[in-house]
C-alpha cells in the first residue's frame, strides 16, 4: 500500500522512543478527511506539544471531470510532525507543522459501450484507443496550518478536534489512452494533441484540491 508500512514503521518506532524517554506522552487513534492512522503527542511544557502521526485510506468514487465519467480512488498517504500551542485553561490550540505527502487521485475511464470518448474536443473510437488512465499528485512536502480542541478526562483520556488546511500544490497530472501504441498511425497523430489539451483541462479542475481542508477527530490515551 504504497508508503503506509513504512509510515506505520516509522510512527511505531517513534512511539516506542518516546514513551521510554517521557513521561508526559500520549497515543491516539485518528480519523478524518486525510484518512485514517496513528498518532503519538509528547509536551515539552503544559502549553506545548509536538505531535507525530501518519494517514491512510483509499477512498473509491466515481464523478466527471472535464467532461469524462472516471472510476477513480483517493488515495491518501501521509506522514507529519506538528507543533502545538494551547492557550491557558482552554481546550483551544494552534497548530502548524509539516506533512510528507504522498496523496494522490488515480482515475480510469468508464466504458462509455461503445460511444465515442471526446478528448480535447475531437471524437475517438474507443476500440482504438482503449480507456484513459490518469494520476494526479501533488508536492511531496506541504504545509499545514489550523486550530483544534482538546478535552480531557482526568488528565488520561482524551478527545482531539481538528480544522486547518493543507497545501498540496498544483496538481500534476498525467494523462495517457491505454491503447496508443496499437493504435491506426493517423489515430495516434490526432490523439496526442487532444491528450495535452484534455491533460491541461484536468489541471484546471483539479486546481481546487491544492489546498486541501483536513478535519479529524481522534481518541487519545496520555500515560
Amino acid at each position: 500500500m504504497r508508503k503506509s508500512i513504512r509510515n506505520l514503521v516509522v510512527v511505531t518506532l517513534a512511539l516506542a522512543f518516546s514513551t521510554a524517554a517521557n513521561a508526559d506522552f500520549g497515543v491516539g487513534v485518528k480519523a478524518g478527511t486525510l484518512g485514517v492512522g496513528l498518532e503519538g503527542r509528547w509536551s515539552p511544557l503544559p502549553w506545548v506539544d509536538l505531535r507525530l502521526g501518519a494517514h491512510q485510506y483509499d477512498h473509491e468514487t466515481t464523478g466527471s471531470q472535464a467532461g469524462i465519467n472516471y472510476d477513480a480512488t483517493l488515495a491518501m498517504d501521509n506522514y507529519y510532525l506538528t507543533g502545538n500551542f494551547r492557550f491557558p485553561l482552554s481546550p483551544f490550540r494552534v497548530t502548524a507543522g509539516m506533512y510528507s505527502n504522498s496523496n494522490e487521485l488515480q482515475m480510469t475511464s468508464q466504458d462509455t459501450g461503445g460511444v465515442d470518448l471526446v478528448i480535447g474536443g475531437a471524437a475517438f473510437n474507443t476500440a482504438d484507443i482503449g480507456a484513459l488512465q490518469s494520476i494526479t499528485s501533488f508536492d511531496e512536502t506541504a504545509p499545514y496550518f489550523g486550530v483544534g480542541y482538546d478535552f480531557e478526562l482526568f488528565g488520561k483520556v482524551g478527545l482531539n478536534l481538528d480544522f486547518g488546511v493543507l497545501w498540496q500544490g498544483e496538481p500534476i497530472v498525467s494523462l495517457a489512452a491505454t491503447g496508443f501504441d496499437t493504435a491506426p498511425p493517423q489515430v495516434q497523430a490526432a490523439l496526442g494533441p487532444a491528450l495535452l489539451i484534455e491533460q491541461n483541462e484536468l489541471e484546471g479542475e483539479i486546481s481546487d484540491y491544492k489546498a486541501w481542508p483536513v478535519l479529524a477527530l481522534s481518541f487519545v490515551y496520555n500515560f
